[in-house]
């Protein structure tokens, strides 16, 4: 087992030399690049995916610092589909931060269950603070491409599966379930 995890290491580096993305598994132990998002439910571990959209991260790491998800609702949470959440101020999805829009990074990586991607207007560049995270393969399939994926669930993904859904159509969501806190796993206590 050491010799193996050696080798997905030395790949890391290597790939890292070259300019290219680390395997998926030399990033995922990867605290700095890890987040946990706490729930009613349960804690949710989050991959971050710098590899595929590294502006999208880090303006999530300044913002998880900042406490800024920290009793942020699923505002919109659609059955098949997805949970939205990242809009504390207003907690209705027409909200952001005060850090500037996003410039999309799009990729060819495929939304399945579990991936994790920002929210944003009819404009690819005005992605700010919201995310959804994707319930199944089929329901956010035609989303490749067109959104920008920040980050996998790599574990607790049940925990989401249980956030409140809101009404048939919109997905608003009345009186919905907060993120109790999130935190980059390199600065959890």
């Amino acid at each position: 087992m050491k010799l193996f995890r050696s080798i997905f290491v030395s790949l890391g580096l290597a790939a890292a030399a070259f300019g290219l993305a680390a395997p998926a598994s030399a990033q995922s132990n990867d605290p700095q690049n890890t987040v946990f998002l706490d729930t009613p439910h349960g804690r949710v571990t989050i991959r971050l995916r710098p590899d595929l959209a590294p502006k999208h991260v880090e303006q999530i790491k300044t913002l998880v610092r900042r406490k800024f998800y920290d009793g942020a609702p699923f505002h919109r949470v659609i059955e098949g589909f997805m949970a939205q959440t990242g809009d504390p101020r207003n907690r209705n999805g027409t909200g952001g931060s005060d850090l500037p829009n996003i410039p999309a990074e799009f990729s060819r990586e495929p939304y399945r269950r579990g991936t994790v991607g920002m929210a944003r207007t009819n404009d690819p560049n005005s992605a700010n603070s919201q995310f959804f995270i994707c319930f199944n393969d089929s329901g956010c399939a035609s989303l490749t491409g067109q959104y920008t994926i920040w980050g996998n669930v790599v574990a607790g993904m049940e925990a989401i599966d249980k956030i409140k859904r809101g009404a048939p159509g919109s997905g608003s969501v009345s009186g919905p379930e907060n993120i109790i806190r999130m935190q980059i796993a390199a600065d959890a206590r």
